[in-house]
Parts: C-alpha cells; structure tokens; sequence
C-alpha cells in the first residue's frame, strides 16, 4: 500500500507544475500583446495628434491674420480727426472784445459768440485804435497768420482809423494804402487755404440838426467793396447795413446803442461821456445780428454755424 501511493503522489504533483508553467506563459503572452497593443495605439496616436496641434495652430494664425487684417482695415476706414474751424476777427475797438465789463463799451465781435454754435471757434485779434497800416506794422498780422489753418475763416474790417490823416501812424488813404493793405490781406488767407470776408466799417452815429443821418466813411465802405469783388472774395457791406438801420430808427432811438455815460460813475469820465462812434452791449448785439442775418441771407458756409439771430 506504502509503495503504490508514491506513484499517484508524484503525478497529481507533476500535473500542478505543467498547469502553473501554462498560467505563467498564457499570462506573459496576454501581457505582450497588451504591451504591443499599446505601443501599437500610442504609435498611431503621436502623428495624429501632431497633425491636430498643427492643424490647431495653423487655424489660430489664420484667425490672428484675419482679425488683424480687420482691424487694419478699420484703421485706414477710420474717420481722420478733423480741427474744429476757426472764425478770426480783424478790425477796429468797433469790433473788439473789452475786458473791463463793468464799462458799458463792448465790440460786436465779443457779443457775436452769442449767436453761433460752440463748435466754432472765435478768435477776437481787433483791437482798439488799430487801423490796416497800423495792425501790420505792430506784427498782429504776423500773429493771425501764425494762428491760421486751412478751412479757416477770417472776417477784416477797418476804416475808422485808417482815415485819420493827423495820425501818421494809423492813416492809410482810401485810393492806394487801404485797398493795398486789403489786398495783400486776402492773398495771405488763401495762400493759406483759409477763406476771407470782407466787412466795410460799422456807422457813426452822426446827424444833422435836421435829423439826417451822416454817412461819413463811405469812401473806405467803397474801397472795401471794390477790393472783395476784384478778389471775389465775400463782402459783408456792414457800413451801409448799419446805417440803414440807425436812419430808420432815427437820431433819439439811436441813442441806445452807443455809450451815453453819466457824471460820476467813472473815475475816467468823472463829467460823463456820449460816445457816438462806440457800442453798448445793446448796440454791439445789434451789429452782431445785423452781420449774422447777412450770413444767412447770402448763404455763406459760415451759416451754418449760426445758432440763432435773437438773444
């Protein structure tokens, strides 16, 4: 009995071994196939990939390069900043600004702001005293010219000094120095690309003991005149639009228009002033309208910037 088990012992034993040695290579061969499998999926997977991350980056070049494109189009069809225009004022005190508001004197120049639109800009150069002779030879031309852009506007009126002969300094007679110096005016302008007008001076309020109003600057009115038109440039005839107006209100009404001061109110004029050639605010808004209504009855292109023609 002893020596028949041994046989049996050694084959249940030899078959455990020949079943272990098969697990152990089945198992070897699942996991080299799995490992080849893997390189094999990996493989196949690194040029797909790279041609995704190709494909990617060409679309975010191709999407830079468009929108770039696009914003440079948008920056040539951009609308180029354009200077506000300007409106320079050449003349006399019957144009200028004055400063100290608690005198009644204004020029109607500084009351014409009022009628136009804030985007135009207004640059007052008139001063007081000042005639053509006298503007240049100070360099306040010099100064304008300085100032002055293309698509600008320059409105020139004198004559109430310039015909002051006792003044050397001031005098320009209305045959040769006053329309010469207008004409140079207006050559300086355009050489520039700026547009000129041509205004004669406001009137005097002078009359008769009749009541007749004088006209008395009616030789530089006519100077101015013949100037614009052989410059064909605008002309503003303020001269003859401002006397008009006085000889149809007449001598009494007038009067409300230009400085009437009274005794011992100002240290300057301690006998009071009547002033008959300078403007009130009242007078200088009046002149301001007169010249602001002639724009839109004549449709000049600085029209278009009046924001109104009464207070």
């Amino acid at each position: 009995m002893r020596n028949s088990s041994k046989p049996t012992t050694r084959k249940i034993f030899n078959a455990l071994r020949y079943s272990l040695v098969s697990v152990i290579a089945v198992a070897s061969t699942f996991a080299l196939a799995g490992q080849e499998s893997t390189t094999a999926l990996q493989s196949s997977y690194v040029p797909l990939s790279s041609a995704f991350v190709l494909a990617s980056a060409s679309t975010h070049i191709a999407t830079n390069k468009s929108v770039s494109k696009v914003d440079s189009e948008s920056t040539i069809k951009a609308t180029p900043y354009k200077k506000p225009a300007t409106l320079h004022l050449v003349g006399d005190s019957t144009m200028s600004d004055k400063p100290m508001l608690s005198y009644p004197e204004r020029g109607w120049g500084q009351l014409l702001r009022e009628f136009m639109l804030p985007n135009l800009n207004i640059k007052n150069h008139a001063a007081n005293g000042r005639s053509t002779k006298r503007f240049v030879d100070e360099g306040r031309w010099q100064v304008l010219l300085s100032e002055l852009y293309e698509g600008d506007f320059v409105v020139i009126q004198f004559g109430h000094n310039d015909q002051k002969q006792s003044d050397l300094a001031r005098y320009a007679n209305p045959q040769i120095a006053y329309p010469a110096y207008l004409k140079q005016f207006v050559q300086d302008v355009e050489a520039r690309g700026a547009s000129v007008i041509i205004a004669s001076s406001i009137c005097r309020r002078h009359f008769t003991e009749e009541g007749v109003l004088k006209r008395t600057l009616l030789a530089y009115a006519d100077a101015a005149k013949k100037v614009a038109l052989q410059a064909n440039v605008p002309f503003i005839p303020m001269n003859a639009l401002t006397c008009d107006f006085l000889a149809q209100i007449g001598e009494p009404s007038s009067n409300h228009y230009f400085i009437k001061v009274p005794a011992d109110l100002y240290a300057r004029y301690p006998e009071g002033k009547t002033d008959d050639t300078h403007l009130n605010v009242v007078g200088a808004a009046k002149v301001a309208q007169i010249f602001v209504r002639e724009l839109k009855a004549t449709a000049h292109p600085l029209a278009k910037y009046v924001y109104r023609d009464t207070l």
